[in-house]
């Protein structure tokens, strides 16, 4: 069987039979992605219609300007936050981090090591040692200034390894 318009189209020659088998797997293919298709759409209406759930365009505005109300506050508070947290950073560099505790007997006599050296250093290695020494007469107490890891004052064995000891702390 013969037309002028499959002669046109330069299938002329062809069989019909193919061409309906061509056909119907291009109708086959087109109904799959039309299924596909809906399947989504029908996802797409669950989304909406629960995004949508008792609103009305006025109710959904109003909802829109609450969340930019929010976004707002959430970074204000983002700034504030960040502004304490490095407040807190500069301050923390002249509080006391490192410490070091050394506990002696400082007369062999007296026995049960009462005496103690205590180093207290900053994040710059400045502070103060404290020396406590025990004895029989009573109890006495020294301080030392440390600055950069160093005193002026000569240190005793105890106290300079308590000063050792902060800082490698």
């Amino acid at each position: 069987m013969s037309s002028p318009m499959m002669e046109y189209l330069g299938i002329a020659g062809m069989d019909i039979g193919w061409l309906f088998v061509v056909i119907i797997l291009a109708l086959i293919a087109v109904i799959v992605l039309l299924v596909l298709q809906m399947e989504k759409l029908k996802k797409l209406q669950k989304k909406y219609d629960k995004f949508m759930k008792g609103k009305d365009a006025k109710n959904l505005e109003g909802d829109i300007l609450a969340l930019f109300e929010d976004n707002k506050y959430v970074k204000e508070e983002n700034e504030k936050n960040r502004k304490d947290i490095k407040d807190i950073l500069r301050r923390l560099d002249y509080c006391y981090q490192k410490v070091g505790l050394i506990k002696y007997d400082a007369f062999n006599q007296m026995g049960g090591k009462l005496s103690f050296c205590l180093c207290l250093l900053n994040d710059k290695n400045n502070g103060f040692l404290l020396n406590s020494v025990h004895s029989s007469e009573g109890c006495y107490v020294y301080t030392k200034e440390i600055n950069k890891g160093e005193s002026e004052l000569p240190l005793g064995a105890e106290e300079q390894k308590a000063l050792e000891t902060a800082i490698g702390y």
